[in-house]
């Protein structure tokens, strides 16, 4: 009897922190706003204070309804504004407002509704410019975001621009899974649109107790992304900034605008650290229209108009503040991103808290039976204690918001079950206690898992694997040029390194390392990747096509800037056969990483790439596994340095639609009988394929190897080989 009531109070204080570990994954309603609300009491307690103020509202307030008109104001009114902005030195300007519909006063549009005007009038009018004319005239003198709006329907006879907004690149695979998604825009009048520097939404989501805490930076409109209002105005205020979008496996990671980088959660939101309201921040437009600004007051400043006028409903609620205009919201996240005082909360926030939840409610599952309600009280006090203490220094230091209510909660709920199942035990059986407990050991998974980290441990598992190595010939050279600007290389490295990887973890690989400006690849490891070969070479191909769409880049900018132009060209190895892959290294570090000749075996392929002057060479087992699919001619039987065996390797020239080219079939045809001439040394009948052949081969882009059998060949009639010798080259290099 004593054995059951034991185990049943253990085991209904397991059974409640499962539940408590799966009610935290599912996260409802009032759980996730008790979470909310300690974050606001943080905020509340500890607002931001701004040291400095990068950004000026230009308030459509209610003073400049009073004095101006009622909203909205024609357009040519608001290119005063624009006109002031630049005027006073502001460095960008961003709209939380929309011009989606033609302005009526317009003098055309004017023209058409007056009927007692005389034609000439009328035609006079009519030939004036629009008022859309003259606001897009004066974005011109100075970068401009006109506002966006998401969506659910369609707004009526709204047109699209396209190729007018700017591109964002993704690092890490497609975001667009994770964002904030609206099936459509509300955009701007056309010629607005094209006139403008940039394009940001507006569109704030608040959270389900209609706070706004998290804004997001990009946002997915159908198949496209779209920045929000302040993450454009950033950009458009940094000459030639793109903004790159980070993910993971976990989601969204982060955005970056040149060199101003934000962490944001797992649906590309940021926190964020609101201050309190203050008037320093606003401008009347009244007063930028009349001319009464203080000096400097918008002097390198970005400057975003909005309202706080009531009767214009753009006011939102915030932690600090249960009324806030929404376009102070789109300031303040640009304030706290331009200091780096954004809160952050990161991916691994909620396995931390589930941890915490797990430890504190496994450390009262094993105690409160062995120590009694008051010691396990107290010490549950003082490690709440210890996890608030925790949670708000992590917030005051680090800006890293970590929620203490949910483990905290929890446990206290793990120990009332507790206390009352052992106060009912006591009252029955107290002097079996102690035996009791003594025989029974309570499992502690997280305490196992920190003890004996089983997974973390050297050593690997033998696949079949496909390796990739590259390198950038002649980079050596490359790098000479910029040994006065360092820096200018780190930033062309970058350039190389970032489509090149993408274009590996795109097709499923694995990037083991990087070797200045040299990669490692290898595909079927760790996740299983049936068709490992094909995706190794699909690869190969978007990486030259990248080398070679980064090449154009850099031969415009050289050309702009005077300089000589040195292209990048590409050298890629790829083999495919057995390897040990797994954590290598030693007892205190190591890597992800394969071992085996396979590796060895690539790593040789693309140093033998410089000398038979092709772009990428594959072994003779990755070519039998992708033949027919990917365009590849065999180039030649190498014996590579380090190997007593020889290799036939082969060369990828395009994807599967070269394969079924005419001119391709010709092509694979003829060299396969040139090699043939060749390693049966009747050099005269191979020459004359040679000469037949040249023409193809540069149309597939490996001429060069065409040479190389020319050279070897002139030097063979000279000096014959062996009888024996069956066409294999000895590379003596690496």
């Amino acid at each position: 009897m004593l054995g059951r009531i034991v185990g049943l109070e253990r085991f209904i204080g397991l059974m409640l922190l499962a539940f408590f570990v799966v009610l935290r994954g599912w996260d409802p309603a009032p759980l996730e706003i008790a979470r909310l609300k300690i974050f606001d009491f943080y905020q509340i307690a500890k607002p931001r204070q701004p040291t400095d103020y990068p950004v000026v509202i230009v308030d459509i307030d209610d003073s400049s309804l009073e004095r101006l008109g009622q909203w909205p104001w024609p357009r040519d009114l608001i290119a005063k504004i624009v006109d002031a902005v630049a005027a006073n030195g502001g460095k960008a300007v961003a709209f939380d407002v929309l011009f989606s519909e033609p302005d009526r006063m317009s003098p055309a549009l004017i023209a058409s509704r007056l009927v007692s005007i005389d034609q000439t009038t009328r035609q006079r009018l009519k030939q004036l410019p629009t008022n859309e004319q003259i606001l897009a005239k004066s974005f011109a003198k100075l970068p401009v975001v006109v506002g966006e709006a998401g969506t659910i329907s369609p707004p009526i006879g709204q047109k699209t621009v396209e190729g007018d907004r700017a591109s964002i690149a993704t690092l890490g695979g497609d975001p667009k899974p994770y964002l904030i998604a609206f099936p459509r825009l509300v955009r701007n009048m056309p010629r607005l649109t094209k006139a403008a520097a940039g394009h940001g939404l507006f569109s704030i989501r608040p959270d389900r107790d209609g706070i706004i805490r998290r804004v997001a930076t990009v946002m997915s409109v159908g198949d496209q992304l779209v920045p929000s209002l302040a993450m454009e105005l950033i950009r458009v205020s940094q000459p030639k900034a793109t903004m790159l979008v980070k993910r993971d496996e976990a989601g969204v990671q982060g955005v970056s605008i040149g060199k101003t980088s934000v962490a944001t959660d797992r649906n590309g939101q940021l926190w964020v650290y609101f201050s309190k309201r203050r008037p320093n921040r606003y401008v009347s437009a009244a007063d930028v229209l009349g001319g009464t600004l203080e000096p400097d007051q918008l002097r390198d400043k970005l400057v975003l108009v909005g309202t706080s006028a009531a009767g214009l409903f753009d006011l939102r609620a915030t932690p600090l503040d249960r009324v806030m205009p929404g376009v102070e919201i789109h300031a303040q996240q640009i304030e706290a991103i331009l200091t780096g005082a954004l809160l952050t909360r990161p991916h691994y926030a909620l396995g931390a808290e589930i941890a915490m939840a797990i430890l504190v409610g496994v450390l009262i599952i094993v105690l409160a039976p062995m120590l009694g309600a008051l010691p396990v009280l107290a010490l549950g006090a003082v490690v709440a204690a210890s996890l608030i203490s925790l949670s708000w220094y992590l917030f005051d230091q680090e800006k890293i918001l970590l929620d203490v209510a949910y483990p905290l909660l929890s446990s206290f709920l793990i120990f009332l079950v507790l206390t009352y199942v052992n106060y009912f035990r006591e009252e029955m059986q107290r002097n079996r206690i102690r035996t009791a407990f003594s025989q029974y050991l309570s499992p502690d998974l997280v305490s196992q898992l920190t003890r004996d980290p089983n997974r973390l441990v050297l050593g690997g598992e033998t696949r079949n694997l496909s390796v990739l190595f590259s390198d950038v010939r002649g980079f050596t050279s490359i790098a000479e040029s910029y040994r006065d600007n360092p820096a200018e290389l780190t930033t062309l490295m970058n350039r190389l390194l970032t489509p090149l990887s993408n274009a590996i973890m795109d097709r499923s690989g694995t990037i083991d390392k990087y070797m200045g400006d040299a990669v490692m690849a290898f595909w079927n490891a760790p996740l299983d990747d049936p068709d490992h070969p094909m995706h190794a070479g699909e690869s190969a191909l978007a990486m030259s096509d990248e080398v070679r769409a980064l090449n154009s880049e850099l031969r415009h900018e050289d050309d702009t800037a005077g300089r000589e132009h040195r292209p990048m060209r590409l050298g890629i190895g790829i083999a495919t056969g057995s390897g040990v892959v797994g954590n290598m290294g030693s007892a205190v570090r190591f890597d992800y990483s394969v071992l085996g000749d396979t590796v060895n075996l690539a790593s040789r392929l693309e140093g033998l790439t410089a000398q038979l002057l092709v772009p990428n060479l594959i072994s003779d087992a990755t070519a039998h596994a992708v033949d027919g699919r990917l365009a590849v001619i065999e180039v030649d039987v190498v014996r590579v340095k380090g190997k007593n065996e020889p290799e036939r390797v082969h060369t990828i020239v395009g994807d599967s639609a070269i394969v079924a080219e005419p001119a391709f079939q010709q092509f694979k045809r003829l060299f396969t009988s040139f090699l043939s001439a060749y390693r049966n040394q009747n050099f005269d009948e191979a020459m004359q394929i040679h000469a037949e052949i040249g023409p193809l081969a540069t149309q597939f882009g490996i001429p060069g190897i065409l040479e190389i059998y020319k050279e070897r060949i002139e030097g063979y009639r000279i000096t014959p080989p062996e009888p024996n010798w069956a066409g294999v080259f000895n590379a003596e290099q690496k």
